[in-house]
């Protein structure tokens, strides 16, 4: 009789998805209709619009800033870094609000709507005769003030817009696979890689396509090209709602305050023997969500857990705000396990930070000629990271994981933080190579008669963008997966804002690296390595320091990542917190 009831759960779970997600009409998902890739193409298509215009900004960014409102090298960096670090952090609050609120698709639906909004407003800041940025059609020496105006509130309705995309839409797409079904899972594992090479499509076509319209055809044209394709994926992403999954919105950050009350409440109770005495949920209480493993670290959490005779007085139902379980216990280590991981993944961040300012501006200063008649825009050379990142991938996901698969015998191979420091060793490399480019870029100056690196190929930029494109594919896709994959399964949206908030932090870290390096080096040496312009700048210098920090901080990251504990899930078998020690697979645990 145990044995066909088992059956019957499994031929069950096999047609139905019980992982606490709905159908567009509440109702629990079919699986062989809904999530999977079936659902996720349809958000994909919409990443791509949206990967297209924000990089068709961000890389041409500081070209417009320098050669339209007339800003300097070091007020355009720092301009850039300032739109790019809000751009990233602003999915702090939109994940919030996903997670608590609003739900992932309802958020991601507004935030496209706004997104748009700010391309239309950009649209017309270069179309409209009176929003121009100079009263006649030629080049003016300072750009008129409505102008300015409203080409920053356009740029900035696009971060609030990424603000509620990018971290709901990608936990969106993850969450069309069921973690428990083992098919679903290795399919996830390839998700994240798919991901990103439709991303890098995005990214290819903005720095190329756009950027050659921005370039050859006009700053409106662009923004208009953008505009349509972003409406058009906003009409693909309703027509795939029946075959979403939905998370539920909750109050995902108020469990995690409970813990610490519970805890702080119960300091001076001893640690029980066992972690079997534990309170987690009864045997007979049928949930949903997934239950995690106690694990040794933060033990002082743990404490949030333990029964004590005012607990059991309760026969009702327990106090949250006195007795947490296990799981939630475990949910608030995990946000603890985190901080360590986000700070050491910055100096990679300010590495990146270089590849849409300083890189940039490298190309304009150099021979682009590809034909007698065509010359390549200055931002286009940034394709080749998105070529190096997609080379990257391919050779992990179809290379690179099955061998090692095969060789440490686990699900997944290489481990997230081991693929995130593959990529930060790749970052080092980069800004070696770079200072020897700009090296020999500075040279190329000094012996010029005309004082410029003009005769100098801008293909000497890329080893640069090729390499940190390879960084990229291993550093900033791990990075996605390990704060998808490790945040409580309430805050996923939230962690993928936590991983975007990596590349915001770090951007304003690279302004305020740049404003030191100014004052420490003009008060030691009486020059600034940022001069007027790149050619009067010591780039060189900047980005070895850079390598140095990023290789000092690597150390660090290692040390760290070795006494590192991965979420550990209990299996839908287990039914006691001590089982989780003796039924533990290390392959399911990053």
């Amino acid at each position: 009789m145990e044995h066909l009831e088992k059956g019957q759960i499994e031929v069950d779970e096999q047609k139905w998805v019980y992982d606490s997600s709905v159908d567009h009409r509440g109702r629990t998902p079919l699986r062989a209709s809904t999530g999977a890739w079936k659902a996720s193409l349809f958000i994909i298509v919409i990443e791509f619009a949206e990967r297209l215009s924000y990089f068709g900004i961000a890389t041409s960014l500081i070209i417009y800033l320098t050669k339209v409102l007339h800003q300097d090298v070091k007020t355009s960096a720092k301009s850039a870094n300032q739109w790019i670090g809000v751009t990233t952090l602003m999915p702090l609050f939109g994940g919030f609000l996903a997670d608590a609120y609003f739900g992932r698709f309802y958020t991601v639906l507004l935030s496209s709507v706004i997104y748009l909004m700010g391309l239309l407003l950009l649209m017309m800041s270069s179309m409209i005769p009176s929003l121009k940025p100079c009263a006649s059609n030629g080049i003016c020496l300072e750009p008129r003030k409505i102008h300015e105006i409203v080409f920053f509130v356009a740029i900035y309705l696009v971060s609030v817009g990424t603000g509620g995309h990018k971290p709901s839409l990608e936990s969106f797409g993850a969450d069309q696979f069921d973690d428990d079904h083992s098919e679903e899972r290795k399919k996830k594992m390839s998700f994240f890689n798919y991901w990103n090479a439709a991303l890098c499509a995005g990214v290819l076509l903005g720095v190329t396509v756009i950027v050659y319209v921005q370039d050859q055809v006009g700053w409106g044209q662009a923004d208009m090209i953008l505009a349509i394709v972003m409406a058009c994926s906003i009409v693909i992403f309703i027509i795939g709602r029946p075959f979403y999954r939905y998370q539920k919105p909750g109050s995902p950050l108020k469990p995690m305050v409970q813990v610490c009350v519970a805890a702080f409440a119960k300091r001076n109770l001893p640690y029980p023997s066992n972690p079997d005495e534990l309170h987690e949920v009864s045997k007979s209480e049928k949930v949903q969500e997934r239950l995690l493993c106690h694990t040794e670290t933060f033990k002082f959490l743990d404490k949030a857990a333990i029964i004590d005779e005012q607990d059991y007085s309760d026969d009702k139902q327990h106090n949250p705000w006195r007795l947490s379980t296990v799981t939630r216990v475990e949910e608030m280590k995990l946000l603890l396990n985190m901080i360590p991981i986000w700070l050491t993944s910055l100096p990679f961040g300010i590495c990146v930070a270089q590849t849409t300012t300083f890189f940039i501006k490298q190309g304009v200063l150099m021979n682009r000629e590809i034909t007698q008649s065509f010359i390549l825009p200055p931002a286009s050379i940034f394709s080749l990271t998105a070529c190096g990142m997609i080379l990257s991938v391919t050779i992990y996901d179809r290379i690179l994981v099955p061998l090692s698969r095969r060789i440490t015998r686990t699900e997944r191979g290489i481990t997230i933080l081991q693929r995130i420091g593959i990529g930060m060793v790749f970052s080092i490399t980069t800004m070696i190579i770079s200072a020897i480019v700009e090296k020999k870029r500075l040279t190329v100056v000094q012996n010029s008669s005309l004082h410029n690196s003009a005769t100098m190929s801008v293909f000497w930029l890329a080893p640069q963008f090729i390499i940190i494109g390879i960084a990229d594919g291993f550093t900033l896709v791990g990075l996605q997966e390990y704060f998808y994959d490790q945040v409580p399964d309430s805050l996923r949206s939230l962690g993928i804002a936590l991983y975007l908030s990596v590349i915001g932090a770090a951007n304003f870290l690279s302004s305020f690296l740049i404003t030191i390096v100014d004052h420490v080096t003009t008060k030691v040496s009486g020059t600034s390595w940022f001069g007027k312009n790149l050619n009067s700048s010591r780039l060189d210098h900047f980005y070895l320091l850079l390598a140095v920090i990023t290789a000092s901080n690597l150390c660090v990251y290692v040390f760290l990542t070795s006494r590192y504990s991965y979420k550990n899930v209990q299996r839908k078998t287990q039914v006691a917190v001590a089982d989780c020690y003796q039924a533990e697979d290390h392959s399911t645990r990053g």
